[in-house]
């Protein structure tokens, strides 16, 4: 390679991008010209570090990205713009893109559970094996409806986010394995269809909705979302589509992550519903009401702004400045 010449050739480039750093406080326009310029210089330090590794001009373009750098992070560290991308495109979009997954997810374990129920209404020696009539009793008519009321309100609501958000973080972190995260779901469901069985089995399936539904929309579709994630995660490895297989696992890790910091905040709307709303005195259809319009609420902002986001590149990874560069790969 000519390093004369490839110098003169991309000067202007180098200058560019010194000046623009040399501002205060760039325009948006600027800052989106500083990240194509980072990007292009990125890969010019590149092609002189593996086909003219001269010391000096290393030296400089080297110092020059470290400046790009550290003027990106800082300035997007000290504004709340990073939280409103989050929350507008970001964590949408990811939920957007997983879509088929965690919809799968939801369809399987609705029927799972309508099966567990069938069976075990007509295997009832399943739950007297384990519980005596008086149990059974107990738990139909009291237990199941006092669960709710059991603690203070407020007490009630954290102890259902924190203990949803930690199955919620299972199934991502087991997610690299697989099936550990089928075996969460397991349990979870297979519980709801023996309590739904037992209810349906004593007249109480009235009850069994009331108390269920306010929350169990919002609550059940984040571990269904957290658990395609986790899924996600493993199918990457197992089939990485064109890129390589760390590369794509690296991606959908944090596209994960992405989804678990966003459930905290979809978990804590089902919390206060499951704390405030289900115990309350309101009437069953309004009590239900409140569950099925949060449920909308949550399908209509991955419908629109997650479809929004996704079509425009979007995917629930980190911003480009965030993962860091990539040397070309030598022929």
């Amino acid at each position: 390679m000519d390093l004369d010449a490839f110098v003169s050739q991309h000067q202007p480039q180098w200058s560019r991008l010194d000046a623009l750093l040399g501002k205060r406080r760039p325009s948006a326009t600027e800052a989106d010209e500083i990240l194509d310029l980072y990007q292009r210089v990125s890969t010019h330090l590149s092609v002189v570090r593996s086909e003219s590794p001269d010391p000096t001009l290393v030296r400089y373009l080297s110092a020059l990205l470290t400046r790009a750098r550290v003027l990106s992070s800082s300035r997007r560290a000290t504004t709340w713009h990073g939280v409103l991308e989050f929350v507008t495109r970001t964590f949408p979009a990811a939920l957007y893109r997983l879509r088929r997954w965690w919809i799968t997810i939801w369809v399987a374990n609705l029927a799972v559970a309508a099966a567990i129920v069938a069976w075990a209404m007509r295997h009832p020696e399943l739950y007297n094996r384990v519980l005596t009539r008086t149990e059974i009793d107990q738990l139909v008519n009291t237990d199941f409806a006092s669960y709710y009321s059991e603690y203070a309100h407020h007490e009630f609501a954290t102890m259902v986010w924190v203990n949803n958000a930690w199955v919620s973080a299972l199934c991502i972190t087991f997610g690299v394995f697989g099936f550990p995260v089928i075996g969460l779901l397991w349990d979870n469901i297979f519980n709801v269809g023996i309590i739904g069985a037992l209810m349906f089995d004593h007249h109480r399936a009235s009850l069994f909705f009331g108390m269920l539904l306010p929350h169990g929309l919002l609550e059940l579709t984040a571990v269904f979302v957290a658990a395609a994630a986790g899924l996600r995660l493993f199918w990457s490895w197992i089939d990485p589509g064109p890129r390589r297989r760390a590369d794509a696992f690296a991606a959908e890790g944090r596209t994960a992550i992405a989804v678990a910091i966003g459930l905290v905040g979809v978990l804590l709307v089902s919390g206060v519903i499951e704390g405030f709303v289900t115990p309350s005195g309101l009437p069953t259809w309004a009590r239900v009401g409140i569950g099925i319009v949060a449920e909308l609420a949550f399908f209509t902002y991955v419908w629109t702004l997650g479809r929004k986001a996704f079509l425009e590149g979007v995917t629930g990874d980190l911003d480009r400045r965030d993962i860091g560069d990539t040397l070309p790969v030598a022929a």
